[in-house]
């Protein structure tokens, strides 16, 4: 049965579309899902893309994190299982609602940065990045205003200890990010948010590489693994 991940779509949202076109070409069903709309429609998983939601008034994903289709999914994500991955806005909205410690800032140069980017991938140990290998670079697409990732050093420490600095900037953080952090995961790894897109590098003809399509592929083999059939196999 083929997977269905939904793709939340918020007011000011721009790449809803562009995270359903990866979900499709790693093999899954993208199911549109509305911001007032409370229900999740029975997905597997969920993606929060990009974008400028609710016009990023506030602060970023400060209003998205109330909307109606928070209700189901905040819960669900906490528990572990449900996986989400927050890009850029998204992973603004996790850290707002509380599902990822930290906040993410005005960028340091207090410009928006629009990039290929290139990133390592720290940790393998989640539903979004078991297709990777651990201390791989990548080459994705870096864009957003508000990426500097900070916290205080307790949590920064806190998250390198577990092992749930997911992604880092390799060479200098274009944001200012502390200690390089470009995404990370909950302490199930079932949640992860990250800066970078990785939908914007999911073919040859439009993106850097397809270095980005590894995230999807890498839930839809979670999904597998944590499937009853699979369960029922290996027990």
């Amino acid at each position: 049965m083929t997977a269905r991940v939904g793709v939340v779509t918020f007011p000011g949202s721009l790449d809803d579309r562009d995270a359903a076109r990866a979900v499709r070409l790693a093999g899954a069903d993208p199911v549109p899902l509305w911001h007032d709309d409370p229900d999740l429609k029975g997905v597997d998983a969920v993606v929060l893309p990009g974008g400028f939601s609710y016009g990023d008034y506030l602060r970023c994903g400060a209003i998205a994190r109330f909307a109606p289709v928070m209700n189901e999914l905040v819960p669900a994500a906490r528990s572990g299982t449900l996986p989400v991955l927050g890009i850029c806005n998204g992973f603004q909205i996790l850290c707002e609602s509380h599902l990822l410690p930290g906040a993410l800032t005005r960028n340091r140069s207090l410009r928006f940065v629009n990039r290929e980017q290139a990133v390592r991938v720290e940790s393998t140990a989640t539903a979004w990045t078991n297709r990777y290998t651990e201390g791989e670079e990548i080459r994705i697409v870096l864009k957003s205003g508000e990426g500097n990732f900070v916290a205080d050093d307790a949590t920064l420490d806190e998250l390198e200890r577990s092992g749930r600095v997911v992604v880092r900037y390799v060479g200098e953080a274009p944001n200012g990010a502390r200690r390089g952090i470009a995404g990370i995961s909950n302490e199930h790894g079932n949640v992860v948010g990250l800066m970078p897109h990785p939908e914007h590098a999911v073919e040859e003809l439009t993106g850097p590489s397809t270095h980005g399509l590894d995230f999807f592929t890498s839930l839809l083999a979670h999904l597998a693994d944590t499937s009853p059939a699979a369960a029922a196999a290996t027990g």
